[in-house]
């Protein structure tokens, strides 16, 4: 996720917890995602497209965060 700000990531990810809460939190829906769609845990069609929107959401926040620290 977001190769062109790998740097800032990692320097993000040892100052700021709020960061480090979103983007441990996308990385855990994206791996309960994962398990859904391989049938590992049980769910709906509808739920697995809800936890896609709301991990898009965090996409999104992380990626303002990014854009606001690199021009910082």
């Amino acid at each position: 996720m977001f190769p062109e700000f790998r740097d800032l990531i990692t320097q993000l990810k040892t100052c700021d917890p709020h960061f480090v809460r979103l983007f441990d939190k996308h990385n855990e829906m994206d791996q309960k995602i994962k398990n859904m769609e391989a049938r590992l845990e049980s769910a709906t069609h509808e739920e697995i497209e809800t936890l896609k929107k709301r991990k898009l959401h965090l996409k999104d926040e992380l990626y303002q965060i990014l854009r606001k620290a690199s021009i910082a």
